[in-house]
């Protein structure tokens, strides 16, 4: 194996990674309105993900840096083509990480509000865009043969791309509700179970017929082997969570969210971005890659720096891994 085949898959691990955890507080920022019936309920569910959501956005820096590195044509054409989702998305999370830490700085009422209505709108937009931009990235979108955009913003809206980017919204949602029952006690933990069951049914419908559609038009053997782990991880979530086993329920919808990753990306190999114009004009990782010595200084780097990170991120999550209820929020701040 190539190292620009090894930092291929390094960054399907870092996005990942990145979906698995972000998309957990990103499901329980969208659920301060779906599940929480007070202002005491939204503080439990931002509290739950308080330790820990700035530590998740690591995972994103570290994949768009890596991309950067590693495959510089793959970078610039995808930031350049785009580029007003991608400036949305930014917008969003800085938005959203100035909510968290500016809502509770006055007591006013209407002050709170509106930060929960900003921390509403900036989980569930990025949940929703992500799955559009990789949608329309598996799909194939219009590169010349300078290896550039030549389409507009509306060739990223298409009905693939809209039902990718509906299966990360419901798939993260399920996730987050997933992980509310369990970091919390109480009738909160209780109703997240229930919904997690309602959204899950509806994410398995829509992740179905999304990963069949992936399979039958771009899909080999080994995609199909992820499609059927993401498939099978998804039920068994279900039936965890029914079960009131919130723990197993976790882990399983993390592994429907690594295994659906996975088949998004075996599927675009060699590929890093077709072309929809011509199959001569694709990006894969031998034309878009760095030289052979930045990706072995890269490995070097990464080799050295990853096991940090992964150490202390494990130990920030068991520090805080306490339930937490609304008997514990001493007032509605």
């Amino acid at each position: 194996m190539e190292l620009h085949d090894v930092w291929f898959v390094l960054i399907a691990v870092l996005w990942t990674g990145y979906f698995f955890l972000e998309g957990f507080d990103f499901g329980v920022g969208v659920l301060t309105k779906l599940l929480a019936r007070d202002r005491k309920e939204r503080r439990v569910l931002i509290n739950t993900i308080g330790p820990v959501w700035d530590g998740n956005e690591v995972w994103l820096l570290t994949a768009g840096g890596a991309t950067f590195a590693a495959f510089p044509e793959w970078y610039a054409t995808l930031f350049s083509g785009f580029y007003l989702p991608l400036l949305l998305i930014l917008v969003c999370l800085i938005v959203r990480g100035v909510a968290f830490e500016y809502r509770a700085k006055r007591p006013e009422e209407k002050w709170q509000t509106n930060w929960e209505h900003a921390i509403f709108w900036t989980s569930l937009l990025p949940a929703l865009l992500w799955g559009v931009a990789f949608g329309n990235i598996v799909r194939g979108v219009k590169i010349d043969a300078e290896m550039e955009y030549v389409g507009s913003l509306g060739d990223l809206v298409n009905l693939y791309s809209i039902l990718g980017g509906l299966v990360t919204l419901t798939l993260f949602t399920f996730h987050g509700a997933v992980f509310t029952a369990l970091k919390t006690v109480g009738d909160i933990r209780d109703r997240s179970r229930r919904l997690a069951t309602s959204l899950g049914l509806v994410t398995a419908v829509l992740a179905l017929v999304f990963l069949a559609w992936t399979q039958i038009s771009r899909g080999d053997g080994k995609s199909l082997v992820a499609m059927i782990v993401a498939v099978l991880a998804l039920a068994a979530a279900l039936g965890f969570n029914v079960a009131g086993r919130e723990g197993w329920a976790f882990a399983l919808s993390g592994v429907t969210i690594a295994a659906a990753v996975a088949m998004l990306f075996l599927t675009l190999f060699p590929n890093v971005m077709p072309s929809s114009l011509n199959e001569e004009w694709n990006l894969t990782v031998t034309n878009a890659s760095s030289s052979p010595y930045t990706l072995k200084i890269m490995t070097w780097c990464a080799a050295v720096a990853t096991p940090i990170v992964l150490l202390y991120q494990s130990w920030t999550y068991w520090v805080f891994r306490k339930r937490i209820g609304t008997q514990h929020i001493a007032d509605a701040h």
